[in-house]
């Protein structure tokens, strides 16, 4: 009686696990990431798509990961792994292993898929008899465990599809044959954050980019509105990472404190990774210290909250500027920045979703995002692979079903 009793809720486990992993199965997921998107962006410079979205959906601020610029954050999003653990630890980083540096602008260790780690959605959501497409997302052109998206563009093939291209591919992917068709699309757009970058998150040209930004939302929603089956469509916009205002009068030059013999070298602005032998470390450390508007921290002492400095690429020190302050070899010519602790307000960014899964007018709480690699896993009702997301942070804007 005990083992019948026993096989009974087994079998029911088994039934409810599956049901919730196919409970969404027919519906459709496109997540837009608008680089350098700051979470007040829709206040300051006015966004009425945007405004809409959130009557419709759900609104809320994410906090991005530890350090806030594109690659680290863009491979956070579709892994649920923090930088430290996906591998990418910064825009640009020292490879100890292979002494090398790895940059986002190099394509021999930008295409090198020994350095991303963990499972991308696509990835995840194709091993199980899911399709999905991509437009220029950070990881989508690299052959990541021996895998690409079913539908994919090259960032490296020129000329690249303008901003309305991209839209209206997204929308052509939904226009096709349903067995040909992507349950899941990630849409990458690299602004504002050149516009943030160049004229400052408030600057003229920045609204005019954040203007032009929401009314191609608003194509993308007229769009899925069209389509026969609106009522199955999920859609999600975010961001990578905030931006704030940086001068050359706060800057902090590391040659005025540091000998070049102390130290191997030193990778990052933003933060900045200094290789040193141990016979140096603590000099490093005293110098650097004292100085205001910088921290600095041991390797294995960086603040827990960061979750930074297990990954073998972080320096043996680690310099965090304060917001809105540099630190290294010589000044940014641009005067908007990113890449600060995630708890600065400056680097947080939007999250704006609707469709059949979301909430109506609902304003959620502030939250990681980690969380997004297992919401879209909920969304696509595919098991998610190991990672640093909590889905609870993000359960409360989803319909109980």
């Amino acid at each position: 009686m005990n083992r019948f009793f026993t096989l009974l809720i087994t079998l029911f486990i088994l039934n409810f696990s599956s049901n919730l992993n196919s409970q969404n199965n027919d519906h459709y997921t496109i997540i837009v990431s608008l680089d350098g998107f700051r979470w007040d962006y829709p206040q300051i410079h006015g966004t009425p798509n945007f405004d809409k979205m959130a009557q419709k959906g759900v609104s809320a601020v994410m906090r991005p990961s530890y350090p806030a610029s594109t690659f680290p954050n863009h491979y956070t999003l579709i892994t649920g792994l923090v930088p430290d653990h996906n591998g990418i630890v910064n825009n640009v980083f020292w490879d100890r292993a292979n002494q090398r540096q790895y940059s986002m602008g190099d394509s021999l260790t930008r295409y090198n898929r020994d350095y991303y780690k963990g499972e991308p959605i696509w990835t995840t959501a194709q091993r199980q008899g899911v399709k999905a497409a991509s437009i220029y997302w950070v990881g989508s052109d690299i052959d990541i465990k021996n895998s690409y998206p079913t539908y994919y563009k090259e960032w490296a093939d020129q000329p690249r599809l303008t901003f309305e291209q991209r839209v209206d591919t997204a929308l052509a992917m939904l226009n096709k044959k349903e067995d040909d068709r992507p349950r899941l699309i990630t849409l990458y757009m690299d602004e504002p954050d050149a516009s943030g970058h160049h004229f400052g998150p408030t600057g003229q040209e920045t609204k005019l980019m954040v203007n032009h930004i929401d009314s191609l939302i608003g194509r993308l929603i007229e769009g899925i509105e069209k389509l026969p089956f609106s009522d199955k469509v999920n859609l999600i916009v975010t961001a990578d990472h905030g931006m704030t205002y940086v001068s050359k009068e706060r800057f902090i030059n590391i040659n005025d404190y540091l000998k070049p013999s102390w130290y191997e070298r030193a990778v990052g602005n933003n933060p900045t990774s200094i290789f040193a032998g141990k016979e140096n470390q603590d000099s490093i450390f005293q110098a650097l210290s004292k100085i205001d508007h910088i921290k600095v921290y041991r390797k294995n002492k960086v603040p827990k909250n960061l979750k930074y400095g297990t990954n073998p690429n972080i320096g043996d020190i680690v310099v965090i500027p304060a917001c809105g302050w540099q630190f290294g070899f010589k000044p940014s010519p641009n005067i908007g920045a990113h890449g600060y602790d995630p708890s600065y307000p400056d680097m947080q960014v939007i999250f704006f979703a609707f469709g059949p899964d979301f909430k109506e007018n609902y304003k959620g709480k502030t939250f990681d995002n980690t969380a997004i690699y297992p919401l879209l896993a909920h969304l696509l009702g595919v098991q998610p692979a190991p990672n640093d997301g909590r889905f609870k942070q993000v359960k409360s804007f989803l319909i109980k079903k």
